[in-house]
């Protein structure tokens, strides 16, 4: 449903939610403003829209509201991987409420903008590291949410510790100036000082070595378009079936293997073949 609105002494416009367009963009409580008209009619809107700035004065917009929006239509780009936004990470909320309704299709399913779908988006969306006029979401994350789940994004309980790291690496500008090589070199670094508080057995040190590790690896995946919550899985997944025994305080899995018609079970260290 489309709505005329009418901010007394200062414009008419057009929008589908006059909370999100007129309260909380524009800051007009709801009493200092009114609504004209009420259609689904987007013609008819479009048409009154410029009637009624005329009649009480105001600019007219060079462009009506129909051709607008289709002007404003957003051209997203689908990888495997990743659904791309064409604005940067600043506009985007405007963009996609201004596209509720648009479909795109992907490897995961067809997604839809909604105003469930625009909470997680603008939760999880980060700036693209080769454009920083670009900003994007993964495709197989975002089917995870099933498109309806509600999150709202100024409640951090709703976030990760992984949703901050991304969202602090992104705001100091790892993902668009960094590299994964840059990333690795940090991680063994950091390596190298969790060695040496073991070694000195200084827990608050372990704690802290442990906790920077995590970080360059979430920041690492996030580089490599992966995220650091996928590739935890996916090694879990591979580890969860296996069987063995601890040998010299590491655990020794379990290898099928096959030599002529014969096949043995034998041990092969699982530190050498994760």
């Amino acid at each position: 449903m489309y709505n005329i609105y009418h901010i007394p002494g200062k414009k008419i416009g057009v929008t589908r939610d006059l909370t999100s367009r007129v309260t909380e963009q524009q800051g007009y409580a709801p009493d200092e403003y009114e609504v004209l008209l009420t259609s689904d009619d987007i013609d008819y809107i479009s048409t009154m829209e410029i009637e009624l700035q005329k009649s009480y004065g105001y600019k007219v917009d060079r462009q009506s509201y129909k051709n607008l929006i289709k002007s404003n239509k957003m051209n997203i780009n689908v990888t495997e991987q990743t659904s791309t936004f064409p604005v940067p990470l600043n506009k985007l909320k405007g963009r996609l409420k201004d596209n509720v309704g648009l479909t795109w299709e992907t490897s995961h399913g067809t997604f839809t903008i909604t105003h469930t779908a625009i909470d997680w988006i603008m939760l999880n969306a980060r700036t693209s590291m080769f454009n920083s006029e670009r900003c994007y979401v993964y495709n197989k994350a975002l089917s995870s949410t099933g498109n309806q789940k509600t999150r709202k994004i100024n409640q951090q309980d709703d976030r990760t510790v992984y949703d901050l790291i991304r969202m602090w690496a992104n705001d100091k500008g790892i993902y668009t100036k960094g590299d994964s090589k840059t990333q690795y070199l940090k991680l063994m670094e950091e390596s190298g000082e969790l060695a040496e508080a073991l070694l000195k057995n200084d827990r608050p040190e372990i704690i802290d070595a442990i906790g920077d590790m995590v970080v360059v690896l979430t920041n690492l995946a996030a580089l490599e378009n992966l995220r650091i919550e996928d590739c935890v899985q996916s090694a879990y997944d591979v580890i969860k079936n296996r069987k063995g025994k601890m040998e010299n305080g590491t655990f020794v899995k379990e290898a099928a293997q096959v030599s002529g018609d014969t096949t043995f079970v034998g041990s092969v260290n699982y530190t050498q073949t994760l």
